[in-house]
């Protein structure tokens, strides 16, 4: 927790002292509580963290469930509309922005939620989807969707869907790595469902 309030102090302008940012930071009251619930989940408890997480959103506006981890100097900016699924994991001084969704795609059961690796930074409506990695030193644009595309170490994302337009400090225009994860029972299209299905019906007859 104090390694929260640090982080406040050296990534937002506007919080003057200790006091006011105790105070008056919400999106740091939403990140204690959790910390609170995250253990009560893990020791097993009940309901009690999920409630804890419910009066969080209700107050704060940002929505993380008392099963993500989350590492230590975590900051949100602003805060409202910020969501982070049972499964994210979260490492050392990591970004995000408010409106951000760390959300899963409904087709696993596990993993089912992102990763961020150390020193990720998540700009403002940025949507990640899935059971994939953001990489250390990595940076995801404003208003990006990365779905089920693994994101390198030191790069910058942007758009829709998230291309890599910086790697290792050089512009370039790269495509996002498939995530490691693959989705499971993937759906037939409807041309492979129209048509005969025999033992030598080849891959291209499938989404």
């Amino acid at each position: 927790m104090i390694a929260d309030v640090r982080a406040v102090g050296k990534n937002d302008p506007a919080a003057r002292n200790v006091i006011e940012t105790l105070l008056c930071h919400t999106p740091l009251h939403a990140i204690f509580l959790h910390r609170i619930a995250h253990v009560l989940y893990h020791l097993g408890i009940p309901v009690i963290p999920r409630l804890i997480s419910v009066f969080a959103r209700f107050l704060t506006g940002v929505e993380i469930h008392p099963g993500a981890r989350i590492g230590p100097g975590f900051f949100i900016d602003h805060g409202t509309g910020t969501v982070i699924g049972e499964t994210t994991i979260i490492g050392k001084n990591c970004v995000l922005f408010h409106n951000v969704t760390l959300g899963g795609t409904g087709k696993h059961k596990a993993k089912r939620h992102p990763t961020l690796e150390d020193n990720v930074y998540m700009g403002t409506g940025a949507v990640v989807l899935g059971p994939v990695t953001v990489g250390r030193n990595s940076r995801v644009g404003a208003e990006s969707f990365v779905f089920m595309k693994d994101v390198p170490p030191d790069c910058t994302v942007v758009g829709t869907p998230g291309r890599i337009v910086r790697q290792d400090g050089r512009k370039v225009s790269l495509d996002l790595p498939p995530c490691k994860v693959a989705i499971p029972d993937a759906v037939p299209s409807p041309q492979a469902i129209k048509r005969p299905v025999d033992a030598a019906t080849t891959e291209e007859g499938f989404a």
